[in-house]
């Protein structure tokens, strides 16, 4: 890999080499590196593109890697990623998408990612989408993400979107079993146009199910975003949905959460709140020295931290 590809790894996967392992490195639309396990197999589709990941029962302490990286201008893809995770297992996955665009045309990277989560298997999702380029085209990502959770299963989901994405739209649909329990945080920053716009929907069928939607952003320059959850209560259950934003110049952001209790029993929470920075915190760190950019970027950095 040359420079630019390196670095793209290291911003969406955290990688400076070749990881321990599981994984599947994806390269311009090919496989340029991939790895199993005596646990954990990765198998390519034959019906489209993508790859199947199964992780045998029992598997404890290991780690798959199933980075994407495009750094040719003009390339445009979907692909199908599903993950079969036996019972009892304790795992983390950390995905996510990098793309160097110079040039006029558009790069763009669409996936589907389905979890299949057994029983009492607990599982840690990263994903990270980067873009970066001094071309005029755009760098897009719309990551689509269903999980269902067995019974007394665990998962988080962690998403990150760092920088440089032109337009995102990103879908998270769950299922949750019996004392299933889901937690999902996305950090969002968008910036120039960018438009960034997100969509859960958790459907809490299992009795003692619990989800918790946790969303912060900051929305710069033009840029807009908005922000969809939705949580359906169809059983005894807990669950709760927030979404904090900072809007800064001519931003827009737009949070719509909705919550529904088809059960009695069901108990749901949602909040959301969108403001700008508060005066007296830019005034407390202009007075320790840094200038008024300085002081927002602090501000922002630990917002989203």
């Amino acid at each position: 890999m040359d420079s630019i590809q390196k670095n793209l790894l290291s911003q969406v996967a955290d990688l400076h080499e070749v990881p321990s392992g599981a994984y599947n490195i994806r390269e311009n639309g090919k496989t340029s590196g991939r790895n199993t396990t005596a646990n954990i197999d990765i198998v390519t589709k034959e019906d489209k593109k993508g790859i199947d990941i199964i992780i045998k029962a029992g598997t404890k302490n290991e780690s798959v890697h199933i980075p994407v990286i495009i750094s040719q201008t003009g390339y445009e893809e979907m692909v199908y990623n599903d993950f079969f995770i036996g019972e009892d297992c304790d795992v983390t996955i950390v995905a996510g998408c990098g793309i160097h665009n110079t040039g006029d045309d558009s790069a763009r990277h669409d996936g589907i990612h389905s979890f299949f989560v057994g029983k009492n298997a607990k599982v840690k999702y990263v994903e990270k989408h980067y873009g970066e380029g001094d071309g005029n085209g755009e760098n897009i990502m719309n990551p689509t993400t269903v999980i269902e959770l067995d019974e007394g299963a665990y998962m988080e989901l962690d998403t990150l979107q760092i920088k440089g994405v032109s337009s995102t739209e990103r879908v998270t649909k769950a299922k949750l079993g019996k004392d299933a329990n889901l937690v999902i945080r996305e950090k969002i920053m968008t910036h120039g146009r960018q438009y960034a716009k997100t969509d859960f929907v958790v459907d809490l069928d299992g009795e003692n199910s619990g989800a918790n939607v946790i969303s912060r952003s900051v929305a710069k320059d033009d840029s807009h975003q908005v922000f969809y959850s939705k949580i359906n209560g169809n059983n005894r259950c807990t669950g709760h949905t927030e979404c904090d934003a900072i809007v800064m110049d001519n931003a827009k952001v737009s949070a719509i959460p909705e919550i529904t209790a088809n059960n009695i029993d069901a108990s749901l929470i949602h909040e959301a709140a969108i403001g700008k920075i508060a005066g007296e915190q830019l005034i407390k760190l202009m007075s320790l020295g840094l200038t008024e950019k300085e002081a927002e970027e602090q501000i922002v950095n630990g917002f989203l931290k």
